[in-house]
């Protein structure tokens, strides 16, 4: 039986399924960002709904990419899902040759993501003061 990353390994082979893939990472890391910022904050889609006066399919969506609709999270929005879930959002515009050495750097840290601790390079990615505070006690 193949695994995820198998099957994708053997996708990313093909010329045509790699470059819709690559088109769409960067809105995949905006989507795994959210739901890596959630987890760490130790909540369910039902509690950062609470949090942010909405309701639980409003942030299985929005962590989801939307959805059918594809719509993509205002500003507003992702400010509130960052303060639900006791972050920052920053934004960041990345030149392009620096795009290449960046993605090498995330796919290292996703190997080792497994590991306590490690946070994400990703240009989305804030480490909240707890965080900061649990790196210099561990």
């Amino acid at each position: 039986m193949n695994t995820h990353d198998k099957m994708v390994a053997a996708w990313q082979e093909d010329p045509e399924f790699r470059q819709a893939y690559d088109e769409l990472a960067e809105e995949f890391e905006l989507f795994d960002e959210l739901f890596k910022a959630r987890t760490r904050a130790g909540l369910t889609q039902a509690e950062v709904a609470e949090r942010m006066g909405t309701k639980t399919p409003a942030i299985a969506r929005l962590e989801a990419g939307g959805g059918r609709q594809k719509h993509s999270p205002s500003l507003a929005t992702l400010h509130k899902y960052a303060e639900a879930v006791g972050c920052r959002l920053a934004i960041k515009l990345i030149p392009d040759s620096q795009l290449s050495r960046q993605k090498r750097e995330v796919q290292a840290d996703d190997r080792q993501a497994v590991l306590p601790g490690v946070s994400s390079t990703s240009p989305l990615h804030k480490t909240s003061p707890a965080e900061q505070g649990n790196r210099a006690d561990g």
